[in-house]
């Protein structure tokens, strides 16, 4: 019989788990990386967002499009999560943030909450269920994305949704001369 701390490390190594596999969803979505997206799924899983209900595979060819045409970037950025295991199935709650830079350079943001049965097959934990809770979303004005002046900003990369992103770089380095505005 495993002792009480060896039930709670098994517990939180499944946590993290969930809590990489949530973060996989918004990293694919905002990379447009649909193996990293779909990493996140098992692919008999349902997605159940906005108007879309259906699989994960077909929530990917409605979004993207969705999202490239309408956005320049989006972030999906997961706040608090709670997990509640019961063997090898998982309910999470996750609250979310996602802002989206039009391409007209207005910004929309929306939140909600993730509502997920994830389940574990073997070793893996995936999404089996998702129902995505729109709750709230505004158009705020819209300021200049700030250090835009910077001659030389560019050089470690700039944002992308492929996998010419910085994130992708293997190793990262720094391609920028040292600079302290503090010491000008």
């Amino acid at each position: 019989m495993a002792s009480n701390r060896e039930r709670r490390l098994d517990e939180l190594l499944d946590k993290q788990d969930i809590m990489e596999c949530l973060a996989r969803f918004s990293r694919g979505m905002d990379r447009f990386d649909r193996d990293i997206y779909l990493s996140a799924f098992w692919e008999d899983g349902t997605m159940a967002a906005g108007p879309f209900v259906g699989s994960p595979a077909d929530c990917w060819d409605w979004a993207v499009p969705m999202h490239d045409e309408g956005q320049i970037l989006t972030h999906h950025a997961l706040l608090q999560t709670t997990i509640d295991l019961d063997g090898d199935t998982a309910h999470t709650e996750t609250y979310y943030q996602f802002v989206g830079r039009n391409r007209d350079e207005s910004v929309w943001i929306a939140g909600g909450r993730y509502v997920d049965r994830l389940e574990k097959r073997g070793e893996e934990w995936r999404i089996a269920l998702r129902t995505n809770l729109i709750e709230w979303c505004t158009l705020p004005p819209v300021l200049p994305v700030p250090f835009g002046d910077v001659p030389d900003i560019a050089l470690n990369g700039v944002s992308s949704r492929s996998k010419d992103d910085p994130s992708y770089q293997r190793p990262l380095v720094n391609r920028r001369a040292l600079a302290n505005p503090a010491q000008a």
